[in-house]
C-alpha cells in the first residue's frame, strides 16, 4: 500500500467549518492538520466538523494528533464533529473512546446538523 501525505481544505457550510481531508493520517500529518485546525478556527467558530471521506489510513501516530486535535477543540469550548469514517475506524473510535468526546456522524449533513 502506497502512503499518501495527507492534503486538507478548510470551507465554510451553513456557518460551521469543515475540514476535508484527503490522504493518510500518521505523525507525518500533524502540521499540516493544525494548520487546518488553527484556520477553521479563526472568527471564534464555535463548531468544527471532520470529513474523513477521502483518507485511507490512519495509524496510531494518526490517532494521536487526532487526540490532540481533540484537546484543542475542547479547550476552545468548539464542538468537533466527525464524518465519513469506515466502519473499521468507527470500531477504532468506539475502541478508545475518541467517540465519547467528539460526535461522529454517518454523513455530512447529518454532520452539519441538516435534515435530508
Amino acid at each position: 500500500m502506497e502512503k499518501r501525505d495527507l492534503i486538507t481544505r478548510v470551507r465554510s457550510k451553513n456557518g460551521t467549518r469543515v475540514i476535508d481531508m484527503e490522504g493518510d493520517i500518521s505523525r507525518n500529518s500533524d502540521t499540516v492538520l493544525h494548520a487546518a485546525y488553527t484556520e477553521a478556527s479563526e472568527g471564534e467558530a464555535s463548531r468544527v466538523v471532520l470529513n474523513f471521506s477521502d483518507v485511507g489510513f490512519i495509524n496510531s501516530s494518526g490517532i494521536a494528533v487526532i487526540v490532540s486535535l481533540l484537546a484543542r477543540a475542547r479547550a476552545a469550548k468548539q464542538e468537533l464533529t466527525v464524518f465519513g469514517l469506515s466502519d473499521h475506524y468507527k470500531r477504532i473510535f468506539e475502541i478508545t473512546r475518541l467517540a465519547d468526546f467528539m460526535r461522529v456522524a454517518p454523513d455530512e449533513a447529518t454532520a452539519l446538523g441538516q435534515t435530508t
